[in-house]
C-alpha cells in the first residue's frame, strides 16, 4: 500500500507538491481552507469583472509545463499561456517612463533616454546577473539546504558573486542614474524584500526574466489554477476543500497527522505543508517541547516582509494606453522603503503596481471596460495599524495619486470595487503578522538560514511555499516542490 502523504495549502507551491510526490507513486491528500484553490493565486468574481488575487508576473513557464509532463501530457491542452512584448511599463513621479522588455534594441533606446554612459553598465549588469543566475537557480534552487556542511560549500561561490551586497549595491555598481538604479533593483519587493537589505542574489531574477520572458495566462493566472486541478483530479489526488487545519498532531520527532475544523482527525505517514513555516510552528503545533533553544530563536528573530494593501476596482472607462503590468515610483525610494520596512510607518508617498489585464485578455471586463488591481506596499501588520479605520482613507490616497498619473479620471470611473490588508493575509492566509510573502529574503534567511524543506524538528514534516528554501515568487514555489523531488528518494 502506498504511503498516505497530507499537504496542506493549495497555493501554487502544494499544487506542484502534490503532483509530483503523486508521480512518485505516494497516495496524496490536498487540504484547502477555502472553497476555491489557490492561496494567494485566487480569484475574485464581482459583477461581470475577473480580478486574479495575486501573482501575476508568470517568469519560467517550463516549471508548469514540468508538472503536466510528469504524466505525459501537455499544458497546451488545459490553459493557454502567452508571452507579453512589453514586460513592465515603469512610471516616476515626475512623468518619465521606461519601457521595460526582452527587446535588446529597444532596451538599448529606453537606457539612453536617461543615460547614454549607462547602457554600458546596463550590459556588464546583465552579464554579472547571467552568472548568479547559473549559480543560485540553476544549481541551487531545487537542491534542500537541509545540511550546514552544505551550505558552506556554497560560500566561496557566493562571495565570488557578491552575496553579501544589497541588491541595490550591486545594480549602483553598474548604473549611475538614480532612477535607472530603481527600475534595475526593483526585484526583491516582487518577492517580499527590500532592495537595500537584500541578498544581491536576488539580482538573479533580472536574468530569469531575460532568459524566458514574462507571460500571462489567458484567462488570469486563476486559469493555471483550474489547470492543475483538473490534472489533479485525473490523476486521482484527493482535495478536500472547506478544511481548515487547526493542529497538526505530532509525537515527539514525528508528525501523525492533522485535525480538521477542530474535530475530524486524518492519519498519515507524512505531511507537507504549503502554509507559512513560522505560523504552523507557532500555531499549528501544539506540542513545542522539542523545538530547542536554538530553533526558539530562530523564529523569534526573523524579519518578515512587509504587507500588501491590494486594491480590485473595475472602471466604465477603458485604459487602452496602459500597459499590462504598470510600476509606479513615488518621490522618494530608500526612505519610502525604509518607513515600510524598519520603522512600519504608514507613509502617502507610496509607490505601487498597476495590473492591468484586460490588456491582453479583454474577457477579464465587460466589453469596453477594464480590470484592474492596484498592490501597495505597507507595513506588515508588527505596525499595530488599524486598517479597518486606515483602509478606506488610504484607498482614496491611492485613487487620488492614480487619478494624477497613470489613470486620469479613474475616481470618477470605478464602478466596481473591493480591496484587502494585511488583515486578510494574517487572518485568511495564515500569515504571521499579515506578511505577504513570508520571510525577507536577505543572505541571513536564505538557503540553510531560511526554514528548512525538511523539517529541522519532526523528521517526517515537509515545507513548500515562500517562507522555505529558494523562497517567495512562482518561479521559487514551484523549485521548492522540486526539492522534494531530491528528499522523496
Amino acid at each position: 500500500m502506498a504511503k498516505k502523504i497530507i499537504v496542506i495549502g493549495s497555493g501554487f507551491g502544494g499544487l506542484a507538491a502534490s503532483l509530483r510526490l503523486k508521480a512518485k507513486g505516494y497516495d496524496v491528500a490536498l487540504i484547502e481552507k477555502h472553497p476555491d484553490l489557490g492561496g494567494r493565486a485566487r480569484v475574485f468574481k464581482k459583477g461581470n469583472f475577473i480580478y486574479d488575487g495575486g501573482p501575476t508576473v508568470i517568469t519560467a513557464p517550463y516549471l508548469f509545463e514540468e508538472l503536466f509532463n510528469l504524466f505525459n501530457k501537455k499544458i497546451s491542452d488545459y490553459v493557454k499561456i502567452v508571452p507579453l512584448d512589453l514586460w513592465y511599463r515603469f512610471v516616476f513621479n515626475d512623468g518619465q517612463t521606461f519601457d521595460y522588455s526582452g527587446d535588446e534594441k529597444s532596451m538599448e533606446n529606453e537606457v539612453k533616454k536617461f543615460s547614454d554612459e549607462d547602457f554600458k553598465g546596463y550590459n556588464r549588469l546583465v552579464n554579472f546577473t547571467e552568472k548568479i543566475f547559473n549559480k543560485g537557480f540553476t544549481d541551487l534552487s531545487d537542491k534542500p539546504f537541509n545540511n550546514f556542511a552544505f551550505m558552506l560549500k556554497q560560500v566561496p561561490s557566493l562571495l565570488k558573486l557578491k552575496s553579501y551586497k544589497s541588491v541595490y549595491q550591486l545594480v549602483s555598481n553598474y548604473i549611475k542614474n538614480e532612477k535607472l538604479r530603481r527600475v534595475f533593483s526593483m526585484h526583491p519587493l516582487l518577492v517580499g524584500g527590500n532592495p537595500f537589505t537584500t541578498t544581491s542574489i536576488y539580482t538573479l531574477i533580472l536574468f530569469l526574466e531575460k532568459k524566458w520572458g514574462i507571460h500571462y495566462s489567458m484567462g488570469g493566472t486563476g486559469s493555471v489554477v483550474k489547470a492543475l486541478e483538473k490534472l489533479m483530479r485525473e490523476e486521482n489526488i484527493e482535495i478536500i476543500k472547506s478544511a481548515e487545519v487547526t493542529e497538526i498532531i505530532s509525537n515527539n520527532n514525528k508528525v501523525k497527522g492533522i485535525k480538521i475544523n477542530d474535530s475530524k482527525i486524518i492519519d498519515c505517514d507524512y505531511i507537507v505543508c504549503n502554509s507559512d513555516p513560522p505560523n504552523v510552528y507557532q500555531n499549528l503545533i501544539k506540542h513545542k517541547k522539542n523545538y530547542g533553544f536554538l530553533f526558539n530563536q530562530k523564529i523569534k528573530r526573523m524579519d518578515y516582509s512587509m504587507g500588501l494593501f491590494v486594491y480590485y476596482f473595475g472602471s466604465k472607462k477603458q485604459y487602452k494606453d496602459v500597459a499590462h503590468h504598470t510600476i509606479y515610483f513615488g518621490k522618494s525610494y530608500e526612505k519610502h522603503l525604509e518607513k515600510i520596512f524598519e520603522k512600519k510607518i504608514l507613509s502617502e508617498d507610496i509607490s505601487y503596481y498597476l495590473h492591468r489585464p484586460s490588456a491582453t485578455d479583454p474577457n477579464m471586463a465587460p466589453k469596453g471596460q477594464d480590470a484592474f488591481y492596484v498592490l501597495v506596499p505597507v507595513p506588515n501588520n508588527l505596525s499595530k495599524i488599524n486598517w479597518s479605520n486606515e483602509g478606506k482613507r488610504f484607498k482614496n490616497i491611492i485613487l487620488d495619486k492614480m487619478d494624477k498619473s497613470v489613470l486620469p479620471g479613474i475616481k470618477n470611473n470605478v464602478v466596481s470595487d473591493f480591496y484587502l490588508t494585511p488583515d486578510y493575509f494574517e487572518k485568511d492566509l495564515a500569515t504571521l503578522h499579515g506578511s505577504g510573502f513570508s520571510i525577507q529574503p536577505k543572505f541571513s534567511q536564505s538557503a540553510y538560514f531560511r526554514f528548512h524543506n525538511q523539517s529541522e524538528v519532526f523528521k517526517n514534516l515537509y515545507f513548500v511555499g515562500a517562507g522555505t528554501h529558494p523562497g517567495a515568487g512562482m518561479p521559487g514555489v514551484l523549485s521548492s516542490a522540486k526539492v522534494l523531488d531530491k528528499l522523496f528518494k
